[in-house]
């Protein structure tokens, strides 16, 4: 069963201090949502100060802005998505994770891709999308596309997303608009999960 194997990677994941950040978490944030047949993986980028207390990803401000954007467009954060983040400690003062700490909790980050098998990867923000695709493309420029990556010696498909915390700043809903393109494209990813094929 997935969730035993999953279980079993977060215990070993709580004794991790293959960078700095083990030496400063509170708690290590490993998931979220249905480890056992969730369609799609959300990827995010680092915890922040209140996954760091709660050691759940996407509790935040922007982690509740996330979970308006799911009910509005249908999709369940509890049964479709496994929600997961680059690493699973938070860099202090809630930086950007640097290559080298991603790099020392990238076994985690694809043995759960391993293991959950999902449909599609959601890359949610640029620091999410850069960790897999070396394009230097902006995020602006390439969310909603479909993206074909070889990840984990496997070939995926991928949607990169806008991160929540960068809709925190704009409010309006008219088309065009980062909020509206944002639920333009969870839209089409409820449509990928639901689809049979």
């Amino acid at each position: 069963m997935k969730q035993k194997q999953l279980d079993e990677l977060k215990d070993e994941c709580k004794n991790c201090i293959a960078c700095e950040l083990g030496n400063t978490r509170t708690n290590i944030v490993f998931s979220d949502g249905n480890g056992n047949s969730a369609k799609a993986i959300l990827i995010g980028e680092a915890p922040g100060e209140n996954e760091d207390k709660t050691g759940i990803p996407f509790v935040g401000r922007a982690g509740k802005l996330l979970n308006e954007f799911l009910e509005k467009t249908g999709i369940s954060r509890e049964n479709d998505l496994y929600i997961i983040n680059t690493v699973k400690c938070r860099p202090p003062k809630n930086r950007v994770p640097s290559d080298t700490e991603k790099k020392a909790c990238e076994q985690y980050l694809l043995k759960q891709i391993e293991i959950v098998n999902p449909k599609i990867l959601i890359f949610c923000g640029s620091t999410a999308l850069k960790s897999f695709y070396t394009n230097k493309i902006p995020i602006s420029k390439i969310r909603g596309e479909i993206l074909e990556l070889e990840i984990g010696g496997k070939i995926r498909k991928c949607i990169p997303i806008f991160h929540p915390s960068y809709l925190l700043r704009y409010h309006s809903l008219e088309e065009g608009s980062p909020r509206a393109l944002m639920l333009k494209d969870l839209v089409k990813i409820k449509n990928l999960i639901n689809d049979k094929k």
